[in-house]
């Protein structure tokens, strides 16, 4: 299912992200010694048009010139490279193919599918080994500021998160990603590092990675009130399968702005138009609660030939990416979550 080593092979930091494809073959697990341990566990190209992980971590690696053994890392570390033959096509993922960040343990895939028994058995190895952190590596494909995302509004994965941000996004839907079932061994956070190919995603993701290794434990206390601001997600937005859609064409039955993504992290109060639509009957959408209840209609509105918002809302993850909301959802829904309730 992967291969699992206990080394670098050799001249793998050379490889960008659209050649690891025909080195490797398919996903990898490297586990590296370091002064501390437990190892912080790392993931890269879940998603395989989402770069930003491999440049970050082969970066730090070079650093530590962990190829030719010079220098020891100040912790454990264990990497696992994803679903690198999409990183070979520049997409999320194949098109015959399933997400490789809804397949982890606690999928509503089958978990019998060879994707979602390759993320049992990553994380019944890290089971075994114990776990400082995990972190989950991506980029957005639309415009949003970085942010962390966590499943537990625990303190030591809140103090974990806001090393990357005072942005933390709260969250326990979609199942199947990588950082709920890393939650059942230790502190663990997704950061979302802007879009693909800018340097500074890269930049503040190999920071983070570098201040990760060096730090001792995560302190079990609260993170003051002041120094974060913390979003709760309360709905996934997505597209009917049947109705057409794009941004700025006019022969389609929902006509998004071609900035769509410039509403990503503002709060848009009710009456907010997203769209213009030539549905009068239905919404054209689709959105699931953290429960998995419909709650389109507590949400949206056509008003006069507009999509509308019906109560106030702050949309994240927004894009101009068609095939990606295809593939994922046009948008997350999220509300202010009051610190003094932690």
């Amino acid at each position: 299912m992967f291969r699992e080593t206990e080394q670098i092979p050799p001249g793998l930091l050379e490889v960008p992200a659209h050649g690891l494809w025909s080195v490797l073959g398919g996903p990898l697990l490297i586990h590296l010694r370091g002064r501390r341990e437990p190892p912080l566990f790392v993931s890269v190209l879940l998603h395989g048009n989402e770069t930003v992980g491999w440049e970050a971590i082969r970066r730090v690696l070079r650093a530590y010139q962990c190829g030719g053994g010079a220098q020891p890392l100040p912790r454990a570390l264990s990497l696992f490279i994803g679903n690198v033959e999409a990183a070979a096509l520049g997409l999320r993922y194949k098109p015959d193919g399933l997400d490789y960040n809804r397949v982890w343990p606690g999928t509503e895939h089958s978990g019998h599918l060879p994707e979602a028994l390759l993320m049992h058995q990553v994380v019944e190895r890290m089971r075994r080994r114990g776990l400082f952190a995990s972190v989950d590596l991506h980029n957005n494909t639309g415009l949003n500021p970085h942010y962390a995302c966590v499943n537990r509004l625990d303190p030591r994965f809140l103090q974990l998160a806001t090393l990357f941000s005072r942005t933390v996004v709260y969250f326990t839907r979609p199942r199947g990603v990588q950082s709920l079932a890393m939650a059942e061994l230790g502190p663990a956070v997704t950061l979302e590092c802007g879009k693909a190919g800018r340097h500074h995603g890269v930049d503040h993701a190999a920071e983070f990675i570098d201040a990760c290794l060096h730090i001792n434990a995560l302190p079990d206390t609260p993170v003051p009130a002041h120094d974060l601001d913390v979003f709760h997600t309360i709905a996934r937005v997505q597209m009917d399968p049947t109705v057409s859609f794009g941004f700025g064409e006019s022969e389609v039955d929902i006509r998004f702005a071609p900035d769509l993504d410039a509403l990503n992290f503002r709060e848009l109060p009710a009456g907010a138009a997203i769209a213009q639509t030539r549905l009068e009957r239905r919404l054209g959408l689709e959105a699931v609660d953290e429960q998995g209840r419909d709650v389109l209609d507590r949400y949206f509105v056509i008003d006069g030939g507009r999509l509308c918002t019906r109560r106030p809302v702050m949309p994240s993850m927004l894009t101009t990416n068609s095939r990606v909301i295809r593939q994922d959802c046009l948008c997350y829904l999220m509300e202010r979550y009051r610190i003094d309730s932690l």
